[in-house]
C-alpha cells in the first residue's frame, strides 16, 4: 500500500501545498481521501483524471472537499466522454454540500457524475481496502479513517481535537497520518484541532509504527510543531510534504 500526499495544508492552501488530499494505492486501485482546495491539480501529477477508483470525504469543510466541484466538471466534460459514476463516500449531507457551491444547483444533484454513499461511522469495503471509521472531535461530523490492505494499515485522523476514539482507531497501525494544526502556545481554541504535542501523545497512546504530521496551517512554524511532537513521541516521525509518496 502506498500513500501519496496531494496536499497537506490546513484551512487554506499554502505557498508549497494545496489543502488536504491523499492518494492511497494498492493492487492497481486508487482511493482518494479528501479533495480540498488545489488538490485536484496535484492529483494529475500522479495519475490520470479518470484513474480514481473511489473518494472518501472525511468531512464537509471546504478545505477537505471543495475540489470535488471542479472534479465534477472534469468528469462530465472529459473529451473521452463522461465515465461511469464515481463512488464518493462521506458523512450525511455530502451531496447537498457540493451542489450548494453552484450558482444554479444541479437538478440531478450531481448523481449522474458521482455515486454518493452518505454513511455513518463503521466499516466499508472499497475496492481492495477495508475502511473503518470513527467520529472525531470536531465542530461538524468528521470521520477518521483506518485503511487496511495487504496486511498493512494506514490511519488518517482527518480533522480532530483530542479524541479517545481516534486513539482507539489508530491503535497499532503501521502509519498514522495525523493532523497537527497548531502549537500549544498561545493556547489554541478548544475542540477543533490538535497541537504538535497532542499529535505525539495520540501516537504514543496508540502505539503506532510511524507518525506523519499533516494539516499544518501555512502560518504555523512547522519545525516547532515537529519539535512539540518529538517531545511526546519517540518513534519515527516526519512532516508530510505535498508530492511525497510513502510506503505504508
Amino acid at each position: 500500500m502506498e500513500l501519496t500526499v496531494l496536499g497537506c495544508s490546513g484551512t487554506f492552501p499554502g505557498p508549497v501545498s494545496p489543502c488536504s488530499g491523499y492518494l492511497v494505492e494498492h493492487d492497481g486501485f486508487r482511493l482518494v481521501l479528501d479533495l480540498g482546495a488545489g488538490a485536484l491539480g496535484a492529483l494529475q501529477r500522479h495519475i490520470g483524471l479518470l484513474d480514481v477508483g473511489a473518494v472518501y470525504v472525511s468531512h464537509l469543510h471546504a478545505d477537505h472537499c471543495i475540489d470535488l466541484v471542479a472534479y465534477s466538471y472534469a468528469r462530465r466534460y472529459h473529451p473521452g466522454g463522461m465515465p461511469p459514476r464515481l463512488p464518493v463516500y462521506g458523512p450525511e449531507g455530502l451531496a447537498a454540500r457540493l451542489c450548494a457551491a453552484f450558482e444554479n444547483p444541479p437538478v440531478d444533484g450531481l448523481q449522474d457524475v458521482f455515486d454518493f454513499h452518505e454513511v455513518r461511522v463503521g466499516r466499508q469495503q472499497i475496492g481492495p481496502f477495508t475502511v473503518t471509521t470513527a467520529r472525531t472531535n470536531h465542530p461538524i461530523e468528521a470521520h477518521a479513517l483506518r485503511v487496511e490492505a495487504g496486511g498493512r494499515s494506514l490511519v488518517y485522523s482527518a480533522d480532530s481535537a483530542v479524541s479517545d476514539e481516534l486513539v482507539a482507531l489508530a491503535r497499532g497501525c503501521d502509519l498514522f497520518l495525523c493532523e497537527a494544526s497548531w502549537l500549544s502556545e498561545p493556547a489554541p481554541p478548544p475542540d477543533i484541532h490538535l497541537t504538535g504535542r497532542e499529535a505525539g501523545e495520540h501516537a504514543t497512546q496508540a502505539g503506532v509504527g510511524r507518525l506523519l504530521l499533516t494539516h499544518l496551517m501555512p502560518f504555523t512554524d512547522a519545525a516547532a510543531v515537529e519539535d512539540e511532537a518529538r517531545s511526546t513521541w519517540s518513534g519515527p516521525l516526519e512532516l508530510a510534504r505535498a508530492g511525497a509518496t510513502y510506503s505504508v
